[in-house]
């Protein structure tokens, strides 16, 4: 649930990381270490324009690419990103970080036509999310062969940059390496991405779960990440995930079957907020939702959770993990230390939430 905040009206150089977001297990932001990460490209922010192809190379290059809004209801924020229709039916592809943290997804097609989306499920491990809407003879993209790509291959990015929808804006460049592993960083939470390809192209905010375009006009890859130190800027390497690589994920995901690494259906809901890093073992809970399934169970701010259905939980990332072999509406155990030290174990009735 991270994301940043974009009035429909006008773009607002505001980052994801500028929001106090709530996760399904409800995180808040820490501060990230001095050094170069790489910022997964849902947030909204003024980029720059590249030249764009004619309109006739343009209809091409964009057929199938949609506008991805999402309303972050515990944030009380909105964000912008791209998907990429895989069938006529209403299959969409994008990077799980567009989506993660909505509390309602809705896709504008090309011609301005807009539904409301549903999660089918996603990979955090590899930002790979995939929605269903409710719609037929959509078109769709085209995909290529992404173990063909090979440096110097001309390649143009696709998709919502900025995030103000309308036409999507192209950035054109070159492969320039393969198989490169970067660390991300969206809302104050890291994640190594692999086997990615690298792009001298501008990718611009908004761009994420784009798609790559190579030369015959098929999609051989996803866009995902730019590299920056703390603010976006419009120039540097840019990353996508190969389509070959996305494209087993979102079939694994159509065909439900979950794995440690890939998320099924709802999000299980505990609703409280939890630092992304802490000094003590355990996860501190900062805040409860109201009314919501920690709140029931009798869990407060300043407890630590130590165990989710017996097994340890020593980190923000070990809970969201943990939590995320389930399902909502999953019954879960918490072995709970309180402020005074004191041990107990509470059952959590989970409900659905926003994708992690």
């Amino acid at each position: 649930m991270f994301g940043s905040t974009l009035p429909r009206a006008r773009v607002v150089p505001r980052t994801r990381e500028s929001l106090k977001p709530v996760l399904a297990i409800c995180g808040t932001l820490s501060s990230m270490p001095l050094r170069r990460v790489f910022l997964l490209l849902c947030v909204v922010a003024v980029g720059a324009v590249c030249a764009a192809p004619g309109d006739a190379a343009r209809r091409s290059l964009t057929t199938g690419v949609v506008d991805v809004n999402t309303t972050l209801g515990y944030q009380g924020g909105t964000a912008a990103g791209t998907g990429m229709v895989l069938t006529s039916s209403g299959e969409v592809l994008t990077n799980n970080h567009v989506i993660r943290g909505a509390t309602a997804i809705r896709v504008t097609i090309p011609g301005g036509r807009t539904y409301t989306a549903t999660v089918v499920g996603y990979s955090v491990a590899n930002d790979v999310a995939v929605l269903r809407l409710k719609a037929s003879r959509l078109a769709h993209v085209s995909t290529g062969n992404s173990a063909a790509v090979k440096v110097g291959d001309s390649v143009t990015a696709v998709g919502n940059a900025g995030g103000v929808g309308g036409a999507p804006g192209t950035a054109r460049g070159k492969v320039t390496a393969l198989g490169r592993t970067i660390t991300a960083s969206a809302d104050g939470i890291a994640e190594q991405l692999t086997g990615l390809i690298r792009i001298d192209a501008a990718l611009r905010p908004g761009d994420s779960g784009g798609p790559l375009v190579n030369a015959a006009g098929r999609v051989i890859g996803m866009d995902t990440a730019a590299s920056v130190g703390f603010a976006f800027r419009a120039s540097g390497d840019g990353f996508a995930i190969p389509i070959n690589k996305a494209l087993a994920l979102a079939k694994q995901i159509a065909a439900g079957r979950a794995s440690t690494t890939v998320h099924v259906g709802s999000t299980p809901f505990l609703g409280l907020s939890v630092p992304t890093s802490s000094d003590v073992s355990g996860v501190v809970v900062s805040d409860v939702v109201g009314g919501g399934p920690a709140d029931k169970a009798g869990i407060v701010a300043g407890d630590t959770i130590r165990t989710l259905n017996g097994r340890a939980v020593s980190s923000y990332s070990n809970l969201t993990k943990a939590l995320l072999l389930h399902r909502a509406g999953a019954v879960l155990s918490l072995g709970i230390v309180d402020e005074l030290g004191n041990r107990t174990t509470v059952t959590v009735h989970t409900t659905a939430g926003p994708p992690q």
